[in-house]
């Protein structure tokens, strides 16, 4: 980086990708120590020796401590020594860095006085389950809830008095219909009662219980949806009760009825119509009388469905496939493709399915019948349900005359595979570092073939993002490594 290299636009963000740069120097990861315009990622490192560690201790940054705290690679000592700092922020990030299950240091932690350190010890799978089960009874409720959530295999002494907690918050995340953690616990049978008895908790009780034509009366007239939501998937549900809640004004809950197998398809079909239609729920011009949230949550309501409808996977249906490798449904489709026994001419049509979440389904399960010309169909055409980081190359490796042709294709996102490559020949690698789309020179700016000069000059990129990958470069030149930390008077 010479004196004619032009400043970083966004000399924090290239500060921030030096001080992860694998290739920096013992000494100027001590320089980072000074730098007080990020979040001490410099104390994440994986090379920092116990006099680095000791020293950023004794700087006692609130935000480079923080990060040390986070760091997966510190030492127990050091850790033992931060279980002691005052900052409760620094003692909860401890918890979140410490993966190695170290007793001594959770047993420490375990009487914290501060709930949200307790909070992330009853969330760690690596606490031992006599420390954590201790939390069952911790004196603030956010703990408790926060127990009840994550520890969804916690033994029956554990979850009993969660599920019989005097507070409606605890209840309800011990007996829910949604935990972080799978499989989803059972009650014990002797507290079902109460639990359909309890307004909190009737809902995540529903399916555990054994329904009977009065339970399931009971239960279809609630005026909670959650609770008509579960009944509705409830594997004993008496037919007329399927077809009442088939017709049922929340959509969310005719949807549990459109997934069932014992389904009439007339019941299905209208329900998915139901769903997926276009036709407004009500006009606020019309109905001027009318408050906004009784317009609003149905609208509200048919969003979620029609997100839970594309996301929806059914076990039944994967477990005899053939019959629905051409259903009408893209989620009887998608559940199709899920399955590891289907015949060749069935994975070749679900490959080629117009939606893009059957392809992708189709090829995750079947990677050893994808072509490349496959894969890179199916990756152009992947449009996520949500949004999401991952795409299918990421699951179907591209091979590298197919990754260099892709460096000039006009799609950008498809230029963004190219750096994939790690022999991508150098005047690929320089047109991509000039490319008009920051994506794709975001990815290659980490690649590992960038002439020095283009990443000289990618430190100054108008966008964030690609001077921190610039910056982060293990091929940096160590002058352009100076002088970043002289711009920033470190």
């Amino acid at each position: 980086m010479s004196d004619l290299a032009p400043v970083p636009v966004h000399l924090d963000k290239v500060v921030e990708g030096l001080a992860g740069n694998p290739g920096l120097p013992p000494e100027l990861v001590r320089r980072l120590f000074g730098w007080r315009g990020g979040f001490g990622d410099v104390a994440r490192r994986a090379d920092l020796t116990d006099d680095m560690i000791a020293e950023i201790i004794g700087i006692d940054d609130h935000w480079l401590t923080h990060s040390l705290a986070l760091n997966p690679r510190l030492p127990h000592a050091f850790r033992m020594t931060l279980a002691d700092h005052p900052d409760p922020g620094v003692r909860a990030a401890l918890v979140v860095g410490a993966d190695d299950g170290a007793r001594e240091l959770f047993e420490r932690l375990m009487g914290d006085g501060d709930a949200g350190v307790r909070e992330h010890l009853a969330q760690k799978e690596q606490v031992p389950a006599d420390l954590r089960g201790r939390l069952a009874t911790d004196p603030d409720p956010k703990v408790r809830v926060a127990l009840a959530q994550w520890w969804a295999g916690a033994p029956e002494a554990v979850r009993r008095p969660l599920l019989t907690d005097p507070e409606d918050a605890v209840r309800a995340a011990a007996c829910a219909t949604y935990y972080r953690r799978l499989p989803h616990p059972v009650p014990p049978a002797d507290l079902l009662p109460a639990l359909l008895a309890d307004p909190v908790t009737r809902a995540g009780a529903v399916r555990h219980c054994a329904l009977d034509a009065d339970t399931a009366s009971r239960l279809a007239d609630d005026p909670d949806p959650e609770v008509r939501k579960e009944l509705a998937g409830h594997p004993d549900l008496p037919p007329p009760l399927r077809d009442l809640l088939a017709a049922d004004p929340d959509l969310r809950v005719a949807l549990h009825v459109f997934a069932r197998e014992d389904t009439p398809e007339p019941a299905r079909a209208a329900i998915h119509a139901r769903i997926v239609s276009d036709a407004p729920l009500a006009d606020p011009l019309a109905d001027l009388g009318v408050e906004d949230d009784d317009i609003l949550e149905p609208e509200l309501t048919r969003v979620l469905a029609r997100m839970e409808l594309r996301m929806l996977r059914l076990p039944w249906v994967t477990a005899d496939p053939l019959p629905y490798a051409d259903s009408p449904y893209t989620c009887f489709r998608a559940s199709a493709a899920m399955s590891d026994s289907l015949p060749a001419p069935v994975v070749a049509r679900l490959l080629d399915d117009a939606e893009s979440t059957v392809g992708t389904t189709m090829a995750r399960h079947a990677p050893g019948r994808v072509d490349p010309a496959t894969a890179e169909r199916i990756d152009r055409g992947y449009r996520p349900v949500k949004r999401t980081h991952w795409r299918p190359a990421d699951d179907l490796p591209l091979p590298a005359d197919v990754l260099r042709r892709l460096a000039t294709d006009p799609d950008p996102r498809m230029r963004q595979l190219a750096p994939r490559d790690p022999d991508l020949p150098a005047e690929l690698v320089r047109r991509l570092a000039a490319d008009p789309d920051e994506g794709v020179r975001r990815a290659i700016a980490a690649h590992p073939r960038l002439p020095a000069d283009e990443l000289t000059r990618l430190l100054a990129d108008p966008a964030e993002w690609v001077a921190n990958a610039a910056a982060a470069n293990p091929g940096l030149p160590p002058r352009d490594m100076h002088r970043i930390l002289a711009l920033a008077d470190l």
